[in-house]
């Protein structure tokens, strides 16, 4: 009740004369009052500034040192893109081109004659299939003969010279009692520069 009564008869104007209690009482409270004010009028604003730049330092320190690594990994890239380069090159060099597909069909051919086989269909078909860069051809191949005759064939025509694939291969028994192999087997062939331009302008048109 005192107390109260001595608040009432504090004089702002006079605050030098206060008694010390309730003078540290206020600057306690002038003290805290600045604080606040401070931190939401400029350490607010200040400190979220600093939290956006401890996070840009993070991404930089990242970045650099991803970017470290990579010009520490750069000879072994570069070593590397060398020898993807020479597997590429070397298999495009089993591709043959236009002159070589009629010598490359009759190759496959004499593979199956050649280990005994019967043909009973050999067709090409009619139209190639064009890709970013090759063009592959797919041949109905049907052959007759014994296990180990076909498994040599399927042997020879792995070991050609030039790239052909045997797929969707189905083997029977057939009437006679031999084996019938049905397959498609795959030639391709690069495309020269002016069929990889026509190719190039019928995929910008399609699109």
């Amino acid at each position: 009740m005192n107390l109260l009564i001595e608040l009432r008869q504090l004089d702002i104007n006079n605050a030098g004369n206060w008694p010390v209690a309730f003078k540290v009482s206020a600057l306690i409270i002038l003290f805290i009052a600045i604080i606040i004010a401070g931190y939401f009028l400029v350490w607010e604003e200040q400190i979220e500034a600093l939290k956006n730049a401890q996070a840009q330092e993070e991404t930089l320190r990242t970045t650099y040192l991803a970017k470290k690594k990579s010009a520490v990994n750069l000879s072994a890239l570069r070593q590397r893109m060398k020898d993807v380069k020479q597997s590429l090159n070397t298999l495009f060099k089993q591709l043959p081109d236009k002159s070589e597909m009629e010598a490359l069909l009759v190759d496959i051919n004499q593979a199956g004659l050649g280990r005994g086989l019967q043909f009973e269909l050999f067709k090409p078909a009619a139209n190639e299939i064009n890709n970013a860069f090759y063009a592959e051809l797919p041949i109905s191949v049907r052959v007759v003969g014994s296990y180990h005759d076909i498994g040599a064939f399927a042997s020879d025509i792995a070991q050609l010279p030039r790239i052909v694939t045997l797929n969707n291969i189905s083997i029977t028994l057939g009437n006679d009692g031999k084996l019938v192999l049905d397959a498609i087997a795959k030639t391709f062939r690069y495309l020269d520069e002016e069929e990889v331009a026509k190719a190039g302008g019928r995929q910008t048109g399609g699109k």
